[in-house]
């Protein structure tokens, strides 16, 4: 099992995170590269792939979520509950590596509130506000 299969319960081919850095409660920095084999682009565009800018944001979610689950072993899973200010800046296509940096606004209880910033190369591809809400085993 992989480090991210053991911090976040997605699973390909909905795992949008490769690896984590600079983990801490400030936030937490992660990679993903997309390849042809993402089973998105054989119909986003087939003749003009680009990875859904919904994609973009459930990436950054996953890292923030990973990060959080890596730095303080919580338990449960994320739900998001709302999503702000996205904004798409830069398409992204295969081969691209996105650099998602994610910053902790607030986290309480079973909340977190997040943004985070997606980038290709030094151009920022994506950015956006979240909020997760926590369910632990047992919770409905």
């Amino acid at each position: 099992m992989t480090e991210m299969e053991q911090l976040l319960p997605h699973r390909a081919p909905f795992l949008f995170v490769d690896r984590l850095e600079n983990v801490s409660e400030e936030g937490v920095v992660g990679y993903r590269k997309y390849t042809m084999d993402d089973f998105f682009f054989k119909g986003h565009f087939p003749e003009y792939p680009v990875v859904p800018g919904v994609l973009l944001v459930e990436a950054m979610a996953q890292c923030g979520g990973a990060g959080l689950k890596k730095l303080r072993n919580e338990e449960g899973l994320f739900f998001l509950a709302s999503i702000e200010k996205a904004k798409f800046r830069r398409q992204v296509v295969p081969g691209d590596e996105v650099r998602m940096e994610i910053v902790n606004e607030r986290i309480s209880g079973m909340m977190i509130k997040q943004k985070g910033k997606a980038f290709v190369g030094d151009e920022m591809a994506a950015e956006a506000s979240w909020m997760c809400i926590m369910k632990t085993p047992g919770s409905n």
